[in-house]
């Protein structure tokens, strides 16, 4: 389990195509000072497993499952990464619960700079937009973030449904976020709460009333 707590950026220092998987090489001296081998490191909000290690870098498997529902695959020697390691228990929960599992992803629609922070509004699939909520919380690429506003977009123009960010200076020097502009793909984890919600109500609508029994 994660926080969305980004401990640093790091780059990536090697692509390995594998088949159907893909090794990275991945520099991080934060993450990488206590890590070993099986550890849990998130990478820009997607879990994976140190298989590697050598001084600070590491290498991690992204198999094809993970390769068609996140953004990991686009990435190339030298870009920059979101790092987090696993939440120890008992640690201060600073974000929210993020599980590292990615369920889709979105795009940069577009960026309003202020003073001193940033609104950015991305593009999420139609089928996630029911998690999200005003005020809710939601993880992108690997950032746990608070939704601003959310929009189930508009037909008559084609737009689709989209959701809005406020960016501190913290998030937006420390964290890949700062540089991402219109038309780049994130990650995005939904809160694990509303969809456990969703499943119960689900399963308490498909039961049988009494009288019908």
């Amino acid at each position: 389990m994660f926080t969305g707590l980004v401990e640093e950026k790091g780059t990536i220092t090697a692509v390995e195509e594998l088949g159907d998987s893909v090794r990275l090489t991945i520099r991080g001296p934060v993450v990488t000072s206590d890590a070993g081998h099986g550890d849990s490191i998130a990478v820009n909000g997607c879990c994976l497993t140190v298989m590697t290690q050598d001084g600070d870098t590491f290498g991690a498997d992204v198999m094809k499952e993970s390769l068609d529902k996140t953004s990991l695959g686009d990435l190339g020697v030298g870009d920059e990464v979101n790092l987090e390691r696993a939440t120890r228990a008992g640690a201060r929960l600073g974000g929210h619960i993020v599980q590292g599992h990615v369920d889709g992803t979105g795009h940069v629609i577009d960026r309003t700079p202020s003073e001193h922070w940033e609104v950015v509004r991305i593009g999420l699939p139609t089928e996630l937009a029911k998690y999200l909520v005003d005020k809710g919380s939601v993880t992108v690429d690997g950032t746990s973030l608070t939704v601003v506003e959310v929009s189930d977009g508009d037909p008559s123009t084609g737009e689709g449904p989209w959701f809005s960010v406020s960016l501190i200076p913290t998030t937006l020097a420390d964290t890949t976020l700062g540089t991402k502009g219109p038309g780049s793909r994130v990650n995005l984890e939904v809160d694990i709460l509303a969809k456990y919600v969703e499943r119960l109500l689900a399963a308490q609508k498909n039961q049988p009333k009494e009288d019908d029994a």
